[in-house]
Formats: C-alpha cells, structure tokens, sequence
C-alpha cells in the first residue's frame, strides 16, 4: 500500500521499529500534569498541556544519553539527540523546536526500561484547545488531555477519506482508520487516541480542529 510505504519510509527510515505506545496518568485540572511512561524503542507521543516552554529540550528533561525526538516537518524528520556527556541537544537548534498540545513526535528511547517523562501546564481552553491540521501527513494529537473516541469524543473532523494511522507495539507497523462519508463511519472501526498519544494522520484539505473546550464542561 503506497500510503502507509510513504509512512514508514518517513517514519524511521534508520530503522525497522519495534515501539510501544505512550501509556499515561494524569490529573483533571486547569493547571496539571501528565505522566508518559516511554518504551524501550520507539514511541509516538503528543505534547498534551501547554506549558511555559514547549521546546524540546525543555518538555524532555532528565533524559538518558542518546534520547532522541524526531518532528515530522512534512517530509522528513528533523531529529535532537541528548548527549549526558555535553549536557545539552546536538544539534542545538533542533533543540529549541516546539512540540505544541495537539501536535506529536516519535521519541526514541535507548534504554531497556520504561521511562517516564512528566510533562506539566496547564489544560488548553478556550481558542487554546483549536489546532488546525495541515493537507497531506502530519502526526497530531487532541490538544485537549483526554482519551476518547477520534470523532464521537474528540471531535477529529474527518472528511471522506481522511485516514488516522496508529502506530501499533505489536506488529510494529501502522494500523490504517479510513473515515467514509456515504458510510458515516469509519473503517474498520473508530479510533481511540489515548492521553499523551500522537497519531500519523492524512488529510485530503488543512482542516480546524476545533474544541473551545473549558474544563467547567
């Protein structure tokens, strides 16, 4: 399938990957936190509260040497590797990239343990919890921190063939969600998005991702 050689050839080109998804814990509350316990290998995480920095090296601290972020800049990935021994991101500029709530990146753990990234914000309200999704591929996540159905609970706006790719621990490859609108469903099923989750998705249009969410909902 064209679509999903496009994915995995720019997914981690390096590498055949074997991940497991971001599994999370997190507090309901206008200012909190989310714990995101990081695989062995590779994972596709989303940044899930809008803190004062969301750069790179400051969402990510307390990293292991060669931790690496990979951001998808819609052809390719730009990548920031931690060195211990430096004390900082090579290269520094890819460093400072932001990772806003409702965008993703895969992150590569090198260790083999779990290990548990904290981020710290606050809930995204208001014009805050609205992204918008650009036309073709981009990996994206709810700007809001909740798990949920894409479309029934989050709202994900799916036109006539937009597709939600999840990258999947098991068979270490993407699992396709196809949204139809003569059926008004999606196929095979409807995708959950897990808290701290980040998804590859392809959009036939740039597309509002709207919520005007409020936590007093």
């Amino acid at each position: 399938m064209r679509t999903k050689t496009l994915l995995l050839t720019a997914a981690l080109a390096a590498a055949g990957i074997a991940s497991s998804m971001a599994q999370a814990v997190y507090s309901v509350n206008a200012v909190g936190y989310v714990n995101t316990a990081l695989k062995p290998g590779f994972n596709l995480v989303s940044n899930p509260l809008k803190g004062a920095d969301n750069s790179i090296k400051a969402l990510f601290t307390n990293v292991p040497n060669n931790f690496r972020v990979y951001k998808f800049n819609g052809t390719t990935y730009d990548i920031a590797t931690y060195s211990t021994v430096l004390g900082a991101w090579n290269p520094a500029a890819n460093g400072n990239l932001t990772v806003a709530p409702g965008e993703g990146v895969f992150v590569q753990n090198p260790g083999t343990t779990d290990l548990t990234i904290t981020f710290v914000g606050e809930v995204p309200q208001g014009t805050d919890s609205n992204t918008t999704i650009p036309a073709g591929f981009s990996i994206r996540a709810s700007a809001v921190p909740q798990t949920g159905l894409a479309s029934t609970d989050l709202k994900f706006p799916a036109a006539n063939n937009d597709r939600i790719y999840k990258w999947s621990n098991a068979a270490a490859t993407y699992a396709p969600f196809t949204y139809s609108t003569l059926l008004n469903a999606w196929n095979p099923s409807e995708p959950t998005i897990n808290v701290g989750e980040a998804v590859f998705v392809r959009m036939g249009a740039s597309t509002p991702w709207n919520r005007n969410f409020s936590v007093n909902q």
